[in-house]
């Protein structure tokens, strides 16, 4: 049997998670260096259309694994489901998005099937034969290469941001269904109404632009003054680890290992210095703009563009010419 590459794409209300781009990239990445067939999956109820739009993925082929048990999502269904899948399919590899949903699955499913999973790694390499995957340690201090002793199947997860998901390659794939059968009694829970936060709660993981203030704001009401930028290009506000704790931004609006991991398009970061934990959390954004008065700040060691100068004398005029800008000035 040939060796394969199975990619598990994530959906929650019958909508593709944008990380799960990402991982089909990474799957094509290491199809292309391992030569190994790369197909994908995606496990739920009425799924024909996400595994359609999946298909138009450069992919051999894409499963849409149905059972009415798997709507609402359990992780006793989604575990028994692609257990009976994987090892019908025996890939070699199984590639998941790091979300709190396979965070959730993939211990239950990994533990089911005698393996082990290699989590929320930041990207690959080949030594020889063997592939090597990549984990962060220490908050970001220290980096693992980390590699499998077990048989395959193989799980790894791999963290928001660590691949381009607009990289992801083009291409036509059939998407046949597969019916899965999960025995009465397999599920011990009943969900409730998924959780939903308070109405300034936002998922920054999806922002495609964010401006995020640390320090060198000052004081709290300068907050304001970044609002309106990110308002002015169509982003979110977010922040540095201090501000959240002083309570300036709800918690939610944390970027870094203890708050949330952005890979947006753009990420303006105004009087953040840089700390290794917020930067863990940001370095996977495309565009990365820092605007900070110290030029030895360690922000801009990976910022695409550095500007060194009083973030109070450069946001204003620079919300005036994104207005302008917009407005077709």
């Amino acid at each position: 049997m040939a060796e394969s590459i199975l990619v598990i794409v994530e959906q929650r209300e019958g909508k593709l998670n944008r990380v799960s781009w990402e991982t089909l990239t990474a799957g094509q990445a290491l199809a292309a260096e391992t030569s190994w067939t790369l197909e994908a999956a995606v496990a739920g109820s009425g799924v024909t259309n996400l595994a359609n739009e999946v298909a138009g993925k450069k992919v051999a082929k894409v499963y849409a694994i149905e059972s009415p048990k798997l709507e609402p999502y359990t992780p006793d269904a989604f575990a028994a489901a692609l257990k009976q899948f994987i090892a019908s399919k025996q890939p070699r590899l199984v590639l998941m998005p790091h979300t709190y949903q396979v965070r959730d699955f993939v211990p239950k499913l990994a533990t089911a099937m005698e393996r082990t999973a290699i989590s929320d790694c930041i990207g690959y390499k080949k030594d020889g034969d063997k592939l090597l995957f990549t984990r962060q340690m220490f908050q970001g201090k220290l980096a693992a290469d980390v590699s499998f002793t077990c048989e395959a199947p193989w799980f790894v997860t791999f963290q928001n941001g660590a691949f381009r998901g607009d990289k992801v390659e083009v291409g036509s794939a059939a998407a046949p269904t597969v019916n899965v059968e999960i025995a009465e009694g397999v599920i011990r829970n009943k969900p409730q109404e998924v959780f939903k936060e308070a109405k300034q709660a936002v998922d920054l993981t999806q922002a495609e632009i964010i401006v995020s203030v640390g320090r060198g704001i000052k004081e709290q009401k300068n907050i304001e003054l970044a609002r309106q930028l990110a308002d002015a290009l169509g982003g979110e506000l977010a922040a540095s680890r201090p501000i959240c704790d002083s309570g300036w931004l709800p918690m939610d609006r944390q970027i870094g290992s203890s708050g949330q991991t952005v890979a947006p398009k753009l990420y303006l970061a105004l009087g953040i210095s840089g700390a290794i934990q917020h930067i863990v959390g940001m370095k996977g954004a495309r565009t990365i703009i820092a605007i900070n008065k110290d030029s030895e700040a360690p922000i801009f060691e990976i910022a695409d563009y550095a500007v060194v100068g009083n973030l109070f004398d450069i946001v204003p005029p620079l919300i005036e010419e994104v207005k302008k800008a917009k407005a077709g000035g």
